[in-house]
């Protein structure tokens, strides 16, 4: 059997589920529970990360540099981590979480562009901290691509890699030709962090420790993007069960996750819905769930058929703004076909907008002919 090391990613990733709207009140005693639990390490932030706090992606009501602090000040044992995309933070973000206490951070990229990590990781790696190389979408690579994104992180100087099948897309067997590729590449530990899309975060979870993955993702009642992550309370539980030794206690987890629900009351719990289901199934960021739901009810459209446009895109973390043009494009085709069909039947069969009828073809003062056109104030 595996000895694990069990990381919370409730207090970063759940904000995505949250709106970025994680207080300091929240992130204190949340942490404070999960230290109690025996939770090893503990990520704390804005869903998107060090930097993430934007008009674009979602404002947090407070600097992420409280949140942070109030973890790393509500915590006996856990080690307390930050997530960083490059572009999104930089080398004085790394400086202020050291500052408060910070020991680990996940340098992230999309899982074809470790390139874009290793000033970060050294940056981090001076500071003193543990350095983890974080690869996005990794259901979005083949394993021979992400084995050699691998071994570039090994060589910036992760002290780990960490595998985020960030869509919730990927099946047990697929999981497992991931890792085992980068078990193949690389010298340093195996991470993995599942979503939960089509319900398969904790299968997956066990075909990656199979393959040798001792670092491993969850959150509290599986607060996350998309579907949410696996549920860190039952993947203690299923972890335990199977024999793997993991230094998170069971009842004290159970615990933990009913303070993160009060505090968090009356947000509902992540389910997997339809629009999770079709996340999942076309591969598409599980962040983006939110604004495609968004969207769809702004423009009147079928979430289903954004999302599938999203995977036919292949977006990445990081594209909001794709989500508005594909919402955009479907709206303008969709009135599109109505008019077009309006046109057919020969006359107007519009139910919902007046059409505005407008004379044409005047001759000898009198109006030979009139077509209608229909001026959509909005679409």
């Amino acid at each position: 059997m595996t000895d694990i090391t069990f990381v919370d990613v409730t207090l970063r990733d759940g904000n995505h589920t949250y709106k970025h709207q994680f207080t300091s009140e929240i992130v204190s005693k949340t942490a404070a529970a999960l230290d109690a639990a025996g939770v090893d390490i503990i990520e704390v932030g804005h869903g998107d990360g060090l930097g993430g706090s934007t008009v674009h992606i979602g404002r947090s009501p407070e600097p992420a540099i409280n949140l942070i602090k109030a973890a790393c000040d509500s915590v006996t044992q856990a080690r307390i981590a930050v997530l960083l995309l490059p572009g999104f933070g930089i080398f004085r973000d790394l400086e202020e979480c050291k500052e408060v206490g910070v020991s680990v951070a996940r340098i992230a990229s999309h899982s074809t562009e470790a390139d874009t990590t290793k000033q970060h990781i050294r940056k981090a790696a001076d500071l003193g901290m543990m350095t983890v190389g974080y690869l996005i979408s990794a259901g979005m690579a083949d394993p021979e691509t992400l084995a050699d994104e691998a071994r570039k992180l090994e060589s910036y100087g992760a002290r780990y890699v960490n595998l985020a099948e960030s869509q919730g897309h990927l099946v047990p067997t697929e999981v497992a030709e991931r890792v085992r590729a980068v078990r193949n590449a690389v010298s340093i530990p195996i991470g993995f962090h599942p979503h939960n899309n089509l319900g398969l975060a904790n299968g997956n979870i066990l075909a990656a420790i199979d393959e040798g993955a001792t670092y491993i993702d969850g959150s509290l009642k599986g607060f996350g993007g998309g579907a949410g992550n696996a549920q860190t309370e039952a993947t203690i539980a299923a972890l335990k069960r199977v024999g793997h030794t993991v230094k998170t206690d069971l009842p004290g987890i159970l615990d933990a996750a009913q303070v993160f629900a009060d505090l968090v009351a009356p947000q509902p719990m992540p389910v997997i819905d339809n629009d999770s289901i079709m996340m999942g199934y076309a591969n598409v960021y599980g962040g983006y769930v939110l604004p495609v739901k968004r969207a769809a009810e702004k423009y009147g459209i079928d979430a289903r058929a954004l999302i599938m446009k999203l995977g036919e895109r292949s977006v990445v973390a990081g594209q909001e703004d794709a989500v508005e043009q594909e919402a955009q494009a479907l709206a303008a085709a969709q009135a599109k076909a109505v008019v077009v069909s309006a046109f057919r039947v020969g006359k107007p069969s519009f139910r919902q907008k007046r059409p505005i009828w407008r004379s044409e073809g005047r001759r000898g003062g009198r109006n030979e002919g009139t077509r209608f056109q229909e001026v959509y104030q909005s679409i």
